[in-house]
């Protein structure tokens, strides 16, 4: 009998031991994602990748690769070119807090950038400005991931 409890309290005490949980932050839930290759491109030549990968917590408003191909020919490269403008367009996909897309407040919310996103949740459809989410809560350890189908552009 003492035997029995033994092997069962070793068994008890090793299946408590949990795993260590690996880390993941915005940076490689994005990159896991495999559907924002475009945006997460725009953070690297901006030199904003330590944001996602150290920042936050931040909802991010990503937009898909088909997206970035729905744009008009050529306004990606030149938004590329011009790395103040390239950074200012990122950081108005980012929202400060880790927001839910069940938790979304319909209203208007600061971006990263300080301009302000017009948030609408309307019988599960939610939109950030024109933008449809098309896939949420993609979870990082910092924040979490909304898929959207337009790239959002700050107010002048």
């Amino acid at each position: 009998m003492q035997k029995k409890l033994a092997v069962l309290f070793t068994l008890l005490f090793l299946s408590s031991i949990a795993a260590p949980a690996t880390a993941v932050d915005l940076l490689e839930a994005a990159s896991n994602s495999g559907s924002f290759k475009s945006f997460l491109a725009a953070f690297k030549t901006a030199g904003l990748t330590d944001k996602l990968k150290t920042g936050g917590p931040f909802t991010v408003f990503a937009p898909t690769d088909a997206a970035f191909s729905a744009l008009p020919d050529g306004a990606w490269e030149q938004l590329l070119k011009n790395k103040p403008k390239l950074v200012q367009v990122l950081t108005y996909h980012l929202m400060p807090g880790k927001v839910k897309v069940t938790e979304i407040k319909p209203g208007e919310t600061a971006s990263a950038e300080g301009s302000l996103l017009q948030l609408k949740s309307d019988n599960g459809m939610v939109t950030v400005n024109d933008a449809r989410v098309t896939e949420s809560d993609i979870a990082a350890d910092n924040g979490v991931i909304h898929a959207i189908d337009k790239l959002l552009m700050p107010p002048d």
